[in-house]
């Protein structure tokens, strides 16, 4: 079964000093592509010049990167640290530049301020200074958003990206945008699970890491997740119920083991989005 779905183009747009959060914003990205792209029909595609940009000698590089990948983006999102950025000649920096050309064509823009410590010693005053400076600035145009930590980040922008797609990119109808390229989407299956690999695994998506833990003791088997422990004393059925429940987490790929010791469970992207859909199910 397929469905057609416009694709919203997303240019990541940051400095050097943050390619943990760029990844973190393809994985969201990805995420919310599980979770809601067949009921919004749509589909967003994380864009960024590493990526999508073509060698050229026809103009000054950051113009090349605004032709070539920033012009075709519906959607920026950014995010600083430490640094600005390289001046571009026209603006303070490449990431600057893309934002001021990006807000120009009237399309939106999320901006990301990191307040995780940092070593006093290993930040460049200058560029530390002209970052404060163009926050300065921001802070008299518009909203922008301060994080504490990754999954700080990772939290805020999940929720904040799903309130920007419905507030720029659906409508009623959920038709096909005026501009936006259409393309064919195979509808994904919802894995058959049991009642209990079901509730473990949304229990699990519930956690702040996303991780669930599994250890043997004294006492006998625990399996935990969220602050919760799924086999609460030493009978067998309890075990069997919930081990089963786990692998077939792990065969479905929805659970995958982080320590390759079988102590340690992450929840995969089809994880986070197959519990997604369990939840809809439930409250539908």
């Amino acid at each position: 079964m397929s469905y057609r779905a416009k694709v919203v183009k997303v240019m990541i747009a940051s400095p050097s000093d943050v390619a943990g959060e760029c990844q973190a914003i393809r994985n969201v990205i990805q995420e919310w592509n599980f979770a809601h792209s067949e009921d919004k029909g749509i589909v967003l595609m994380p864009v960024g010049w590493e990526s999508h940009s073509t060698p050229s000698l026809a103009g000054r590089p950051q113009a090349l990167i605004n032709k070539q990948v920033l012009g075709g983006c519906d959607l920026l999102i950014a995010t600083f640290w430490t640094k600005l950025g390289t001046p571009t000649g026209k603006a303070a920096s490449g990431t600057v530049e893309e934002i001021e050309e990006h807000i120009k064509a009237k399309k939106p823009a999320m901006i990301y301020f990191s307040l995780v410590p940092v070593v006093a010693d290993s930040i460049d005053q200058e560029q530390y200074k002209a970052l404060q400076q163009f926050k300065h600035e921001l802070r008299q145009r518009g909203l922008y958003s301060e994080y504490q930590s990754g999954d700080d980040f990772r939290m805020k922008l999940t929720r904040q990206l799903a309130q920007t797609v419905n507030r720029h990119f659906t409508s009623k109808k959920n038709g096909n945008g005026q501009g936006h390229e259409e393309v064919g989407i195979t509808q994904p299956r919802l894995p058959e699970l049991s009642p209990p690999a079901s509730e473990l695994l949304v229990e699990t998506t519930q956690d702040r890491r996303g991780l669930l833990y599994k250890a043997r003791t004294m006492r006998g088997l625990t399996i935990q997740t969220n602050g919760k422990d799924f086999v609460e004393g030493i009978f067998p059925r309890k075990h069997i119920r919930w081990e089963g429940a786990l692998k077939e987490l792990r065969n479905a790929g929805l659970l995958e083991d982080r320590g390759n010791k079988g102590e340690v469970y992450a929840v995969t992207h089809e994880g986070y989005r197959v519990a997604d859909l369990l939840r809809e199910r439930q409250y539908a």
